[in-house]
């Protein structure tokens, strides 16, 4: 739910906080940062996994809490413990609604979690949850949402070691709120960061895109389609640790493409590795279903969410190899080649189109599809 939200490392972006080139202030912590939008106030924005998310990142908790770990920016913090290396990451699950075509808020908190320290390439261990429950929520519903963790957990191979619970009064929440932190080891020789993304590298995306995000306005609305469209929540350890397993030189990045969708890990490549990424509409893999409801809501499937799909980023040399394995695995058996990095238009990421014109992918400003992890 990848920074799509503030999770920074111990604190870790999901989507990469830049500020594209501006300086960070160099005065001393309770000296103001750089302006962070024009706005006085927290707005939606600030949580979309955009641009509005990355100015609060990078000029804020960044500039406060400024650590090499947490300068990573990645999907998880990677921290040394004697000789092995942690993966950690915390995340903070808010959907509405709760339950959707697909799964519900239970079991999006651990795969979100699991997935972004699998994204390091780590083996998701443990992680903590924590309840922040309205009064007069339903018990048989926070039940429902309990037994969903066990079971994801379970599918995750995963432990849950810890957790807290917190009751508001009620009208001062939103029924039920999760907070989780994943901790797993990192057992290969990889390093693996947005950052290390290179000029040649191919991208390769696991499969179809926008199905979390559609799920979730449909279900929200009430809006019908002609086909129904399923959430894609899921973990994705097994899949890195085949495509690991197979490659295990020449992966650079690997990121699960959640809140901002896409368009904002494409970005967080551009940027943190300072490369710029073309890339072709006509291979990107799109349902059906999800292309016709997002052209009928004037929405682009590279900014809807996903909770079951990533990137990675390769060397040319073993990307037929890479999508080989993926495909071959029940989660990535629509994995698809989508662009490569190029050492031209460094930071930004161009599409070429169907009809042949070229456009610039750029991260949202604002909010497109509120509370969807």
């Amino acid at each position: 739910m990848k920074p799509s939200e503030f999770k920074t490392n111990g604190l870790t972006g999901e989507a990469a906080a830049t500020n594209k080139g501006a300086a960070l202030s160099e005065a001393s912590f309770g000296t103001c940062p750089l302006p962070i939008t024009a706005h006085d106030t927290v707005q939606l924005g600030h949580g979309s996994g955009g641009k509005m998310t990355n100015d609060l990142i990078s000029k804020l908790f960044v500039w406060a809490f400024d650590n090499p770990a947490l300068k990573r920016m990645d999907d998880s913090a990677v921290l040394p413990l004697g000789a092995s290396r942690l993966a950690i990451s915390t995340d903070s699950f808010i959907v509405d609604p709760i339950f959707f075509p697909g799964g519900d808020i239970g079991e999006l908190a651990v795969y979100g979690t699991v997935n972004d320290v699998a994204m390091s390439g780590a083996r998701p261990l443990y992680i903590s949850l924590a309840f922040i429950l309205e009064e007069g929520f339903p018990l048989a519903d926070l039940r429902r949402i309990v037994e969903s963790v066990r079971r994801a957990a379970d599918r995750s191979g995963v432990t849950v070691v810890t957790g807290d619970t917190k009751v508001l009064n009620r009208g001062k929440g939103d029924g039920v709120f999760i907070n989780t932190t994943g901790v797993g080891l990192i057992e290969r020789p990889v390093e693996l960061s947005s950052s290390n993304v290179r000029p040649g590298d191919r991208l390769i995306v696991s499969g179809s895109i926008g199905e979390h995000g559609m799920a979730i306005l449909s279900k929200r609305e009430g809006l019908e389609f002609e086909s129904p469209i399923v959430s894609d929540a899921a973990p994705l350890s097994e899949l890195v640790d085949a495509v690991l397993d197979a490659v295990p030189e020449g992966v650079h990045a690997l990121r699960d493409a959640t809140r901002g969708g896409v368009a904002a890990v494409l970005n967080e490549f551009a940027v943190a590795a300072r490369v710029g990424i073309r890339i072709e509409e006509g291979t990107v893999p799109v349902e059906p279903a999800v292309a016709g409801a997002c052209e009928f809501l004037g929405l682009d499937p590279l900014h809807v969410a996903n909770e079951g799909k990533m990137i990675v980023a390769v060397e040319d040399a073993h990307a037929a190899r890479v999508l080989e394995v993926m495909q071959a695995h029940a989660l990535g058996r629509d994995a698809a080649i989508i662009g490569t990095a190029t050492d031209t238009d460094a930071g930004m990421v161009i599409m070429r189109t169907r009809l042949g014109g070229t456009r610039v992918v750029d991260m949202l400003v604002g909010e497109q599809l509120p509370r969807i992890c």
